[in-house]
């Protein structure tokens, strides 16, 4: 029994960090430009930005920044801002499904499996 209480509150733990993370993050001057597309192609991935439980932005090789909200909350998604992903073809694509990787014991462990929305290209809003 012990073990499930310490998951337990380790849960109770991460859900009551995230939205204090989340709210700390400063705002974007992002704006959206065009209509979303289905997929991107991950050689292309500079790096990748976690904005919150839902948000990520995938910047791209020649400045260009995709963002991507996903249709539902990802439990724990804001907190650790990392997570992996497999892909069902040569592009990363709205159909595929990202895996939130977790601080476990020195190392790190699978969270929770999520689905990925469009990408919507995004600009730097003019002043």
């Amino acid at each position: 029994m012990r073990p499930s209480r310490l998951a337990a509150s380790a849960a109770a733990l991460l859900i009551a960090a995230t939205p204090a993370i989340a709210k700390d993050k400063k705002p974007d001057n992002l704006v959206a430009v065009g209509e979303p597309i289905d997929c991107i192609n991950p050689r292309l991935i500079r790096s990748t930005h976690v904005r919150d439980d839902q948000t990520i932005d995938f910047e791209m090789n020649g400045n260009t920044i995709y963002r991507n909200t996903l249709p539902y909350k990802c439990s724990g998604l804001g907190f650790e801002e990392r997570f992996s992903y497999k892909l069902s073809t040569s592009q990363l694509c709205s159909v595929d499904i990202i895996t939130v990787l977790q601080s476990f014991g020195g190392g790190l462990s699978q969270g929770p499996s999520c689905g990925l929305g469009k990408f919507q290209k995004m600009e730097k809003a003019k002043k």
